[in-house]
This record gives C-alpha cells, sequence and structure tokens, in this order.
C-alpha cells in the first residue's frame, strides 16, 4: 500500500504546524490541528476538508476563526498525514463512523460543524445517523447529491476500475511531477483563483501516491444516493452555502438542497469558486461568524 506523508519531512512548514497532535482512533494515526483558547463558554467549531484535500485548506481561515471558537480540524483517513484504512472503509458511512471515533477519543462535542465539498456529505451522514448533534452544521459547497446526466454514469465506475490497481496513484503522482501546470488547471478548473504558494501544497499532496490513493478510493467508494434519500430526516438546523463561481459543484445544488429540506438555508455568495475559504478567507469566515451569531452559537 502507498506511504502516507512523512511528517518530519513534507511537515516541517505546514501550515500551522504548532497546532498539530498526532492522536490514535478507530485503528488509525490522525493528523489533528487544534486551535483557540478553551475558555469557559467558548463555542467548538469542527472543520472537515473535502476529498483530496487536508488541513492545508482551512490553514489561513483558522486563525481567523480561533479568535471566537476553539477550532478543530483534521486529515481524513488516508489523506495528508493520517493514516490509511482499509480501502472499503473510505466510504461516507465508513469515514462518518471513524470521524465519530476521533471525536471520541477527543472527547469533544461540536457545537457548529463546517464541511467543504464532500466533507459537507461526511458531516451530514453523521448527523443523520445520530453519531454528531452539533446546533448547526454548515455546507461550504458541499457535494450532498448524485451527480447527474453523463458525468454521474462515467465517474464511479471509473473510479472504481482506478482504485483496483496501486498503478493508478503511482501514474497521477508521476503526472503530477512530470507536469507541473497539471495540478494547476485542476484548481482553475473548480473556478477558484489561488496563489502560487496555496497550488503548492496540492502539488505536494498531488505526488504522494499514499495521498492519490485515498482520493481515488475515496471516489470509487462514494455513493450519494444514500444520503440523497435519508436528507429530508435531518432535524440538525443547515445552512447551505454556495459560491456562484463554483464549477465543481454547481451552485444550484445548494438550492436543489432545499427543495429536499425545505428548513435549510442557502447563503449565495459571488465572485469565489470551489475553494472559496482557500481564496478569500475573511469573507468565509465572517460569513461562519455572522450564522454562529443568528444561530445563538456565539453572543
Amino acid at each position: 500500500m502507498p506511504e502516507r506523508l512523512n511528517w518530519d519531512r513534507e511537515g516541517r512548514s505546514w501550515p500551522n504546524r504548532d497546532a498539530s497532535r498526532f492522536v490514535e482512533a478507530a485503528g488509525l494515526t490522525w493528523h489533528v490541528q487544534e486551535m483557540g483558547e478553551a475558555e469557559e463558554g467558548r463555542p467548538l467549531l469542527l472543520l472537515v476538508h473535502g476529498t483530496g484535500a487536508t488541513t492545508h485548506s482551512w490553514g489561513a481561515i483558522m486563525p481567523i476563526l480561533a479568535r471566537h471558537f476553539c477550532v478543530v480540524a483534521m486529515d481524513l483517513p488516508g489523506h495528508g498525514f493520517t493514516d490509511k484504512p482499509a480501502p472499503e472503509r473510505l466510504s461516507m458511512p465508513g469515514m462518518a463512523k471513524d470521524l465519530a471515533a476521533l471525536l471520541a477519543v477527543l472527547d469533544i462535542e461540536p457545537e457548529m460543524v463546517v464541511g467543504h465539498s464532500a466533507g459537507a456529505a461526511i458531516l451530514m451522514r453523521m448527523c443523520l445517523d445520530g453519531l454528531a448533534h452539533p446546533s448547526l452544521l454548515v455546507s461550504l459547497n458541499g457535494a450532498l447529491l448524485p451527480l447527474s446526466g453523463m458525468a454521474g454514469q462515467f465517474f464511479s465506475p471509473v473510479a472504481k476500475v482506478m482504485a483496483r490497481s496501486t498503478l493508478s496513484a503511482h501514474f497521477f503522482s508521476w503526472s503530477a511531477s512530470v507536469d507541473r501546470r497539471s495540478v494547476t488547471r485542476l484548481i482553475d478548473g473548480t473556478g477558484s483563483k489561488l496563489p502560487r504558494r496555496d497550488i503548492e501544497w496540492y502539488e505536494l499532496l498531488a505526488r504522494n501516491t499514499g495521498h492519490v490513493w485515498a482520493a481515488i478510493n475515496m471516489m470509487a467508494n462514494w455513493e450519494l444516493g444514500p444520503l440523497e434519500r435519508d436528507m429530508a430526516k435531518l432535524r440538525t438546523p443547515l445552512v447551505l452555502v454556495a459560491a456562484g463561481e463554483d464549477r465543481s459543484i454547481s451552485p444550484q445544488t445548494a438550492f436543489r438542497v432545499k427543495e429536499i429540506i425545505p428548513a435549510a438555508e442557502v447563503e449565495y455568495v459571488t465572485g469565489l469558486g470551489h475553494l472559496a475559504h482557500e481564496e478569500d478567507p475573511q469573507v468565509i469566515a465572517d460569513l461562519f461568524l455572522r450564522l454562529a451569531r443568528t444561530h445563538a452559537i456565539l453572543g
């Protein structure tokens, strides 16, 4: 099985490195970041990244949020510096259970949870299955519904074929090493414009076969149909943040989810793409703070 990133090597200049520690849970060693003073009455905020990302995705926004919250983020299983599980555990229910096990070891119950892209789906699954009980769930460009049309028919079967062999991960990592523009093109394809230093983090991840292996297997095991069927049962207050320039997850997805969950709120953000929290961390942090106050999580 491909090796994950090495903390003593690739992690030497990791964003918010001083906030990092490693925690054993669900048979895995997790890379966890915690920031913000644990003052009495300060709410706990959990951040969950999407497929192919890590804690670095929250690197700029975490210090802003930590002025108001105790903030916790982690690398999902197989991503970044967290151990890789068996491939079948990289499903939505599997990752929801493993993340719940991590929260139990950390002995935390977040009052507000934010998931980006696939991270939003994991958090919704946790809420539906009684694995988390936050006062507010925020979906940031959430990948909450199955892909439609030809994309939906093509995407998962191809990922399943690729996941059968580690050669796919080696090939993608090799390609990222040979053609440095390939990662920039992928980022541009999300509708987001990131500075060169931020793109370099994704290049580092793309060159690591273990990280790529996890992303491929996560996509191969990803089934959004059951989530779509169950989401009408969600009782956790939900805010759907949709960025107008997102070319990975159509902003219309948020409005389609609201049709299923009429009580959900939609926040439409203009001028930003799929990686909105990396493009303009202050704007997105201000939005999260406003939502926390509106829902009486912050005073």
